[in-house]
């Protein structure tokens, strides 16, 4: 039998029979990677490890360690728990059940039947009775015809739809035990490999996300290997409640939300709005110090600005609809990106080479219509403010350009306390080009300066194809929050393709006019959906630099607030920021109050510390630094700040 290449990561090129599945690619290793391969891909295709390798090519084996891995186990057991629901509601119809980035989920249409969190133990019991069979996932391809026909025969209107927009040769079914399903693979070798199954919640989800269509029933789920990570997941999930920055930003009383102001637009209360300050305060200091300039942009532009960016092709769908003027045929959007009216103050005035870089920054609020569903707090909104910048410059200063805003990214994150992270080369997907805007040659050279910039600077990078922005790659901060969560924070973009849609030029040594290239960069991304994971991070123990109360004074009686105000005036005088609690309530029950709304510093004061000058210190969590002079109490203050608040 004539054999193949197989190409490992490890660079390593073994002979194998036409045929060998991954599975034995394994076996051959080692019986113990094996035991824990449960997924793979073969010239960057996902696979089965079942499936016969027929030419030469490059062969990833997936284990739980794997993202990858994570993926092929969660879509397995989105089928099981699919099973599942059959089984104990007769009569449903199942329509898409992918993984996502924890766990899983399956929109169903539950016709007559109501489900809710009293049912979630009998799922639970039934898929893992399915999972103990150890039923293998068998792929089968399908004709168009007969997909049609078999959920013709369920009724099964939502698969149907799906089917039909299929090229016949490329539908697959997966079937499992007595269950098939429209899917086109990626499975673990069998159902006994899931050791733990939860139902998480239940929601709303409208079929396809389209709010016209009909809403179904979003059932989550997460599974495991063993029954020792469900159980440190479901800890883990404890702790998020409790982080949640929705109960934290009412509890510290930071924002707010209004039905008759409307959903999805957050009011910022006076603590919230001066923290919101002091990070564009820190912001703006470090972009002075980096040569930007602040400007200001309109909350509205014309349609056809927007038109012209291909921001309107792209996400006129999700935008709010057109302001109608009372001059005939005039329309106004609610800006999507600042991008465009950045691009219009750099048309101004005729630049030379001279002039360049450019380097404009705003702070600009943005609107997208997001559907009610899909709002979340401060992490999904109507309207957002973006840390928005972009610099113009010529061919000859990308490079370094693009490695100053890497710097001043990396600064943002390590004065916030966010260490771990990854960074993520965002590509486009040469497979669907109608995605993107310009030509294939001028996405390359924009990818390649990303990589260069990259490379330079010493940056662990991976590369995600399909990722990128639709008119130019870019490279994303990922970082990983204090529970291990993974949120995409900074990016930044190289942009060939709007100062060509714009026509921008600058006059060159030559004399002759030619096209700046275009970076946009947002350390912060949002400023709501970075408050969010902020407060989620720290749990609300913000940097003491940051924190809205630095500290709170607290009387032991009234007869001692005369001297808690001249404590107060003298921290003022140390730029400290506090408070005096003069309510007539216990000093215990203020200080468990102070600790909800996480004051780092309670300054309690009595006959003792105004006799001799000092304060009685408490840190947030309840170690007592005991009485020391308010001067002690400031140099403390002051260290821990420049312990945490990184220069620039």
């Amino acid at each position: 039998m004539e054999n193949i290449e197989i190409k490992l990561p490890d660079g390593t090129i073994k002979d194998y029979p036409r045929g060998t599945t991954p599975m034995e690619v394994a076996m051959s290793i080692s019986e113990g990677l094996a035991r824990n391969v449960i997924s793979a891909s073969f010239n960057d295709r996902t696979v089965e490890t079942i499936t016969p390798l027929d030419e030469n090519g490059s062969l990833v084996l997936y284990t739980w360690k794997n993202e990858a891995g994570k993926k092929a186990f969660w879509h397995s057991s989105s089928h099981v728990v699919a099973q599942a629901l059959e089984e104990l509601y007769p009569g449903i119809k199942l329509t898409i059940g992918p993984p996502i980035d924890s766990g899983f989920y399956y929109d169903v249409d539950f016709g007559e039947h109501v489900i809710s969190d009293k049912d979630f133990p009998a799922i639970e019991k039934r898929a893992l009775e399915i999972a103990r069979g150890k039923h293998d996932f068998k792929m089968r391809s399908v004709t168009k015809s007969d997909a049609l026909a078999y959920y013709e025969s369920q009724a099964n209107e939502y698969k149907i739809e799906l089917i039909e927009a299929l090229e016949d040769g490329t539908i697959t079914f997966c079937d499992h035990d007595s269950f098939t399903d429209l899917c086109r693979g990626g499975h673990i070798p069998n159902t006994g490999i899931i050791k733990a199954i939860k139902i998480l919640n239940v929601a709303g989800a409208y079929w396809r996300g389209d709010e016209n269509k009909k809403q179904l029933t979003r059932v989550y789920g997460i599974s495991f290997p063993k029954q020792k990570d469900l159980t440190e997941y479901l800890a883990l999930l404890e702790e998020a409640k409790k982080r949640d920055h929705r109960k934290l930003g009412k509890e510290m009383e930071l924002f707010t939300f209004s039905t008759m102001v409307g959903q999805g637009l957050p009011l910022w209360l006076p603590k919230g709005a001066a923290l919101r300050e002091r990070l564009e305060q820190f912001l703006k200091k470090a972009q002075k110090k980096a040569g930007y300039d602040m400007v200001i942009s309109p909350h509205i532009g014309q349609k056809e600005l927007y038109v012209t960016s291909g921001h309107y092709a792209k996400y006129g769908k999700d935008s709010f609809q057109p302001i109608h003027t009372p001059k005939d045929q005039e329309e106004f959007l609610l800006k999507p990106m600042n991008c465009p009216h950045h691009i219009e103050i750099f048309k101004a005035k005729p630049l030379s080479y001279r002039d360049l870089p450019k380097r404009y920054a705003e702070f600009g609020t943005v609107y997208r219509y997001e559907q009610s569903g899909e709002l979340h707090g401060l992490t999904r909104v109507r309207g957002f403010t973006q840390d928005d910048a972009h610099i113009f410059c010529t061919a000859e200063q990308l490079n370094e350009e693009f490695k100053n805003v890497i710097d001043l990214s990396l600064y943002v994150l390590g004065s916030l306390g966010f260490e771990d992270f990854i960074t993520q080369v965002s590509i486009r997907d040469p497979e669907d080009p109608d995605k993107y805007l310009g030509a294939p040659e001028v996405w390359e050279k924009a990818e390649q300066a990303i990589i260069n910039a990259a490379e330079e600077k010493g940056i662990n990078y991976t590369i995600e194809q399909g990722e990128a922005a639709f008119y130019g790659p870019k490279l994303d901060f990922i970082v990983r929050d204090a529970l291990g969560r993974k949120w995409q924070l900074g990016t930044i973009q190289v942009d060939y393709n709007l100062p060509e849609r714009f026509g921008l030029t600058y006059k060159g040594p030559d004399n002759e006019l030619h096209q700046p290239v275009m970076i946009h960069r947002a350390p912060f991304g949002s400023m709501e959906r970075f408050m969010a994971l902020l407060l989620e991070h720290t749990g609300g123990n913000f940097p003491l630099w940051l924190t809205p109360d630095q500290a709170v004074i607290l009387p032991v009686s009234e007869k001692f607030e005369k001297y808690a105000e001249k404590v107060l005036n003298s921290l003022e005088n140390h730029e400290i920021r506090a408070l005096v609690d003069k309510r007539n309530e216990t000093v215990g029950k203020k200080i468990r109050e102070a600790e909800v709304q996480k004051i780092p510093f309670m300054l309690v004061v009595g006959e003792k510390e105004e006799e001799t000058g000092t304060v009685a210190v408490r840190k947030h969590g309840g170690e007592d630094l005991g009485s020391i002079s308010i001067e002690a109490f400031a140099d403390l203050v002051e260290k821990e700040i420049n312990s945490t608040l990184k220069s620039f």
